[in-house]
């Protein structure tokens, strides 16, 4: 009875996994999964040491990468804690994205991490291992939601940012990694549910089987007495 909990558990594990794992890769190497959108649709804009206008700045976990009025994409050096500047109307006025607002990026790779940890561990059937990856899962859930919230306060943060350029008309959305990294913490929390019942449910027929063979055992020790 415990596999109807345990498989759907090694299901979310894996999921949650693939989401995150590439959720880390994100900017500059897979475009699409950023956490956080700028489109500037009226003004000129300029970012860093480029004189070329925009139209889109994103930013992902180990860079930010703009888009140029001409459709070409350049992106910022990877690393972690990046940082940039934005300037309107040939520095008239800029604003300044800080590293202490992308250094929290990096938890998505760690979750990651201890998200493969835990769906390693529910591949066991032995009952210790799928407590250690329930545990592994709350954990790895835990990580991924510290990592939501520092999304949450970049794309805030950038939105309050982008609205104080002079003479720009510019609006920030959510990106897929944002909502990939939600749906993520929401299957690791489902998937430490899920394996910590199956293997309570396993447990549980495992003690309610021993007392009908111990008690099996004592009824043939006692008739021996009373057949002598």
């Amino acid at each position: 009875m415990g596999r109807l909990f345990h498989i759907p558990g090694i299901f979310f594990l894996f999921v949650a996994f693939v989401l995150l794992f590439l959720v880390s890769i994100s900017l500059p190497y897979l475009t699409t999964l950023d956490f956080a959108r700028v489109h500037f649709d009226e003004g000129k804009v300029t970012a860093g040491s480029d004189s070329n206008a925009l139209t889109e700045l994103r930013f992902g976990t180990w860079a930010d990468c703009w888009y140029e009025s001409s459709g070409d994409r350049v992106c910022s050096s990877a690393g972690n804690a990046y940082n940039v500047t934005i300037y309107s109307d040939n520095g008239s006025s800029s604003v300044s994205i800080g590293a202490s607002w992308t250094r929290g990026l990096a938890l998505h790779p760690v979750a990651a991490g201890v998200t493969l940890i835990a769906f390693l561990l529910s591949l066991s059937s032995h009952i210790t291992l799928r407590l250690f990856a329930s545990l592994a899962a709350f954990l790895a859930g835990t990580i991924a939601f510290i990592a939501f919230l520092v999304d949450v306060a970049l794309y805030a943060y950038v939105k309050s940012e982008a609205g104080k350029l002079d003479g720009v008309n510019a609006h920030t959305d959510t990106a897929p990694g944002f909502w990939v990294t939600f749906v993520s913490f929401i299957l690791l929390f489902l998937a430490g549910g899920t394996v910590c019942f199956g293997r309570r449910r396993d447990r549980m027929a495992g003690a309610t089987n021993y007392p009908m063979a111990s008690s099996k055992f004592s009824r043939s020790w006692r008739d021996r007495f009373t057949r002598s």
